[in-house]
């Protein structure tokens, strides 16, 4: 995987496939953890990280080590890239051929890092990975409805968070970022009682469909209502589903 990396890491220092390669000074990699599980993607390189050649250095990287450090997830636990792998001139949007030349960086690497977890970082982000996936966008009005909201696609698993550079134009969200970017350290492991949960029992003779599995016994685990009452000592019936309603299909199994 190093040699892909290295060979495609290459690739993009030295793209000039697109206007924005007349403008930059860096062409930004993908940094971090190869074997990570969990693998960032953000917008595009803002001028501190243009001229520096590295990842979320500048303001905005601030705010994501401090959402980071709250919630005790390190740097070196992921792996970070661009949608876009260039500067945008005065900090406008992307263009949709940008998009549509530099994504193909993107895919491969994807492809090379295999993270089980896709976390986009703001709209351009998430609405590319949403069409990769096939998933349904909202409206403009209730896009930031999928911010925090984890999502299965196919193998993978996608969970939308606000870019940190939000919180330097409006502060007022920090509670709601700081929220969202736990689940970070929620994906990073698996919830424990998966091995033992009813849930993998059901799935194992083929009565559960795997979403309950990936959705929440190795993914957003902390807000499975049978987690919770475990938690508390609560009582809670064998066939109740992690979303806390009971499926009776699960009750005739366990009683058969």
């Amino acid at each position: 995987m190093e040699l892909g990396i290295e060979d495609l890491n290459k690739k993009i220092k030295n793209c000039t496939k697109c206007r924005l390669s007349e403008t930059r000074i860096n062409a930004l990699c993908g940094e971090g953890n190869l074997d990570a599980k969990i693998m960032l993607v953000a917008q595009a390189p803002g001028e501190n990280e243009d001229r520096e050649g590295k990842m979320f250095i500048g303001p905005s990287g601030k705010v994501l080590d401090d959402l980071l450090e709250l919630n005790n997830v390190q740097r070196d636990d992921l792996y970070m890239t661009n949608l876009v792998k260039c500067m945008l001139p005065k900090y406008r949007k992307p263009k949709q051929d940008e998009i549509d030349i530099c994504s193909g960086y993107l895919d491969e690497e994807i492809e090379l890092i295999n993270p089980s977890v896709l976390v986009p970082l703001g709209h351009y982000a998430t609405t590319y990975l949403f069409n990769k996936y096939s998933l349904s966008l909202p409206s403009k009005q209730d896009f930031y409805t999928v911010y925090g909201t984890l999502l299965l696609a196919g193998n993978r698993k996608i969970l939308p968070l606000q870019h940190p550079a939000a919180i330097l134009y409006n502060p007022d969200i920090r509670e709601v970022l700081v929220k969202n970017y736990h689940k970070l350290k929620i994906l990073s492991k698996n919830c424990k009682w998966a091995s033992s949960c009813p849930m993998k029992y059901y799935y194992e003779q083929g009565v559960l469909d795997r979403k309950w599995l990936e959705l929440y016994c190795y993914g957003d685990w902390e807000r499975c209502i049978r987690y919770q009452m475990e938690e508390n000592g609560e009582p809670h019936l064998d066939w109740m589903l992690p979303d806390g309603t009971i499926d009776e299909k699960l009750l005739s199994k366990y009683t058969n």
